[in-house]
């Protein structure tokens, strides 16, 4: 299990951020949220090929970023970026960082990138959130989320929780949590993997007996009181278990 606490700071105008089709966000006040990862993937849970060494089974760092509707750090059935591919295959997150810089730079829509634990905060005038983070060791294998809205009409979202699976970015072929670089040609779409998805016995994630797979991670968003804007991330105070790594960074 690994934990990961940091601080997204998010300003909302009303004149400024559609966040959907049929929703405008009129919340004002400043909004901080404390956003909780927390790595789900077990030998329990995924018993099959579970790697224990070269390397074990970890988390990359969090990379994330705030912006509004008409930025899309990634997105299911759509093409990685060069960025996402290099981060979703090796950890490297030095191009998707200048993706998202010259996407804010071109488009105004980007406010702010956030990570743990190397940068600790991200500030703008945004109403959503995507992240991402490597499965290791993977092909190119990440969990993430894609735009979520913290906003919901005239006031932010006091709690979000959502369950993560893993996804395939579409750059290499490897079956195997420990497999070879094999790159895929042509480049496919970003996919979800799920218990039958590839169809293929040798996946790493493949079991056939589930009906879908138990969350691999989870994130959880919760919006600070206003008396706490000013501070750090309350300390999450959690016990270790036996096959868990707890880090909080603020």
């Amino acid at each position: 299990k690994v934990i990961w606490t940091l601080l997204v700071t998010i300003l909302g105008y009303a004149s400024s951020l559609p966040v959907g089709d049929d929703s405008l966000c009129t919340a004002e006040e400043l909004a901080k949220y404390s956003i909780i990862f927390t790595g789900k993937w077990s030998q329990t849970a995924f018993p099959k090929q579970y790697p224990l060494y070269r390397p074990p089974a970890q988390w990359s760092s969090l990379l994330g970023v705030t912006h509004s509707s008409d930025y899309s750090m990634w997105k299911k059935n759509e093409y990685a970026s060069n960025g996402v591919r290099d981060f979703a295959e090796k950890g490297e997150a030095w191009l998707l960082m200048k993706e998202i810089e010259e996407a804010g730079e071109k488009i105004q829509s980007v406010h702010g990138i956030f990570s743990a634990p190397a940068i600790s905060s991200g500030t703008g005038q945004t109403s959503t959130v995507s992240f991402v983070v490597r499965i290791v060791p993977s092909p190119d294998w990440f969990v993430g989320i894609d735009s979520l809205n913290l906003c919901e009409g005239d006031h932010w979202m006091e709690e979000v929780s959502v369950d993560l699976f893993p996804y395939d970015a579409g750059t290499d072929s490897g079956f195997t949590f420990s497999s070879p670089n094999f790159a895929t040609i042509p480049q496919d779409t970003v996919t979800e993997i799920t218990c039958s998805s590839p169809s293929h016995p040798a996946n790493s994630f493949y079991y056939p007996k589930l009906k879908i797979l138990p969350p691999i991670a989870q994130v959880t968003m919760v919006k600070l009181k206003k008396t706490h804007l000013g501070l750090s991330a309350p300390y999450l105070n959690l016990p270790a278990k036996s096959n868990e790594v707890i880090d909080s960074v603020s």
